[in-house]
């Protein structure tokens, strides 16, 4: 599912306090907003291949 609140990217330098919105855009500043989801995996997750391995074995 998508996120669809966003956070001004220029929070940190331009407000006191995360702006948040549904625009592409902040506001208050005008500021590119971004989504503020976090990625849901890292590619470069060193122990993604052994939690897989797990998971498979508990289907069998």
């Amino acid at each position: 599912m998508k996120s669809d609140i966003r956070v001004c990217g220029e929070w940190r330098s331009e407000h006191d306090r995360p702006v948040y919105t549904l625009d592409s855009d902040c506001p208050d500043c005008g500021a590119a907003a971004v989504n503020t989801a976090p990625a849901p995996f890292d590619p470069d997750d060193p122990y993604g291949k052994y939690r897989r391995a797990l998971n498979g074995r508990d289907r069998e």
